[in-house]
C-alpha cells in the first residue's frame, strides 16, 4: 500500500468532503475503540479464576463457560456482517461495545451458572460485533488518510489488554472487590464508547461503497475471502498455541522457575505489541506481501530456535521473535479482507475473522493432541510449520488480490 494521499475520486461520497481534522479525529476515536476492546478482554481474563471459584466450577464446567464466550463470538461474526454493512460502523461499534460493557458488568453479579452462560455468550457476541465493526472502520480510516494504520490500531488493542490486566491486578491487590472492578471497567468502557463513537467516519451505504461499480458478491462464494480466512486460521493456530502452551513449555521442558516462565509469556506479548506499532511503516515501505513473508519467516526461526535450544535465554529470545513475527498477520489480513472487490468491508472482515477465530480455538487443542501422543516440543513444532506455511502461501494470496 502506498503512503501517498488518497485519490479523492475513489473515496466514498460521505468521506470526500471531510476535512483533515475530521479524518484525524476518526483515527483517534478508532484508537480508543481498539484500546477499550483490549482493556475489556484483559479485565475479563484476570477474572476467569474468580468465575471458577464463585460458581465452584470443575474444569469441564469452566471450559463450557469459556466456550460460551467463543460460541457467542463466532455466532456474531457469522451473522452480523450484513447488519454492520447496513447500519454502519458507528452504530455497530456503539451497539457491540455497549453490549460488551453491560454483560461484563453482569458476569460476577448473576446468581446461577446457567445465567452466567447466557451472559458470557452475549459478552462474546458484543465483543465480536465491536471487533468486526472497528476493523471495518479502521480500513475506512486507512483509505481516508491514505496510509496504513491497521497495525498500530491492533497495537492499541494489545496495549489495552496489558493495561486492563495490570490495572485490574493492582486494584484487586489494593483491596478492590472483583465485582466493583468489573463494574468500574464496564463503566469506563461505556463512557469511552459514548465519547468516541460520534467521531467515527460517517456510514457509507452499499450504494456509495467505493466498489459500487462492481456487482456485490456472496461472501460465502468468494475464493479470495476463503483464501484469506485460511491463512488467518493458520496464523491464529500458531498464536493461540503460544498463549496456552508457552508457559507450559518453559516449566516442563526448559525447567524454568515460575517467574522466568511467566517472563517468557510476557516476552511473546511484548514482541507482538512492539511489532504492531512498527508494522504500518514497513507495510507502507515494502508492501503487505513482503511484510507477511518476512514476519512469518521470523516467527518460524524464533520457534525453531526455542525448540532446538531449550534454555531460558534462548527460549525467551525465540518467543520474542515469535511475537514480533506473528504480530502483523491479523492487521494485514484484516486490511486485505476489507478491500476484496464486490464485498462490503464488514462482511469480508466478519468472514475472515470468523475463520480465524476457529484457529484460535483449535491451536491449543492441536498442540495438546500432538504432545499427548509424542512430546511437547514436537507438538509445538506445529507452530513452526504454520509459520513456514504462511511465509510460503501468504504473499501469494495477497499478490493475487492485488494487495
Amino acid at each position: 500500500m502506498s503512503d501517498r494521499p488518497p485519490d479523492v475520486a475513489i473515496l466514498p461520497a460521505a468521506h470526500r468532503d471531510l476535512p483533515v481534522a475530521a479524518r484525524n479525529r476518526a483515527r483517534y476515536a478508532t484508537m480508543a475503540l481498539f484500546f477499550i476492546a483490549g482493556m475489556m478482554y484483559g479485565s475479563w481474563g484476570i477474572h476467569v479464576p474468580t468465575v471458577r471459584d464463585r460458581f465452584a466450577l470443575n474444569p469441564a464446567l469452566l471450559s463450557l463457560a469459556l466456550l460460551a464466550v467463543a460460541g457467542g463470538s463466532i455466532a456474531a461474526m457469522t451473522a452480523n456482517g450484513p447488519w454492520i454493512a447496513r447500519v454502519g460502523t458507528r452504530r455497530a461499534c456503539l451497539a457491540g461495545g455497549l453490549t460488551m460493557s453491560v454483560c461484563a458488568a453482569l458476569i460476577l453479579l448473576v446468581p446461577t451458572y446457567w445465567m452466567l452462560l447466557v451472559v458470557l455468550a452475549f459478552f462474546g457476541a458484543g465483543m465480536a460485533t465491536l471487533d468486526v465493526a472497528m476493523n471495518a472502520e479502521a480500513s475506512a480510516v486507512e483509505q481516508a488518510l491514505g496510509r496504513p494504520i491497521m497495525s498500530a490500531l491492533h497495537g492499541m488493542f494489545s496495549v489495552g489488554g496489558m493495561a486492563g490486566a495490570a490495572a485490574g491486578g493492582a486494584l484487586l491487590a489494593h483491596g478492590m472487590t472483583s465485582v466493583v472492578h468489573m463494574l468500574l471497567a464496564a463503566g469506563v468502557s461505556a463512557a469511552v464508547l459514548l465519547i468516541a463513537c460520534p467521531s467515527v467516519l460517517p456510514h457509507v451505504p452499499h450504494a456509495e461503497h467505493p466498489d459500487a461499480h462492481t456487482p456485490r458478491a456472496n461472501r460465502w462464494r468468494s475464493s479470495a475471502l476463503w483464501a484469506l480466512g485460511i491463512v488467518a486460521l493458520i496464523a491464529l493456530i500458531a498464536e493461540g498455541a503460544m498463549y496456552d502452551w508457552a508457559t507450559v513449555y518453559m516449566r516442563d521442558v526448559v525447567v524454568a522457575t515460575p517467574a522466568v516462565a511467566s517472563a517468557a509469556y510476557a516476552a511473546f506479548s511484548g514482541g507482538m505489541a512492539a511489532a504492531r506499532f512498527a508494522g504500518d511503516a514497513v507495510r507502507a515501505r515494502f508492501g503487505a506481501p513482503q511484510l507477511v513473508m518476512a514476519s512469518a519467516s521470523l516467527a518460524c526461526v524464533g520457534m525453531v530456535g526455542a525448540l532446538l535450544l531449550p534454555y531460558p535465554i534462548t527460549a525467551m529470545t525465540g518467543f520474542t521473535l515469535m511475537g514480533l513475527g506473528l504480530a502483523n498477520m491479523m492487521p494485514v489480513l484484516f486490511a486485505a479482507a476489507a478491500r476484496v472487490k464486490g464485498i462490503h468491508a464488514a462482511e469480508g472482515l466478519a468472514h475472515v475473522a470468523g475463520l480465524a477465530y476457529f484457529g484460535l480455538l483449535l491451536g491449543p487443542v492441536i498442540i495438546g493432541g500432538v504432545a499427548q501422543v509424542t512430546t511437547l516440543p514436537i507438538g509445538l513444532s506445529v507452530v513452526a510449520a504454520c509459520a513456514a506455511l504462511i511465509a510460503f502461501a501468504g504473499p501469494k494470496v495477497l499478490r493475487r488480490l492485488g494487495i
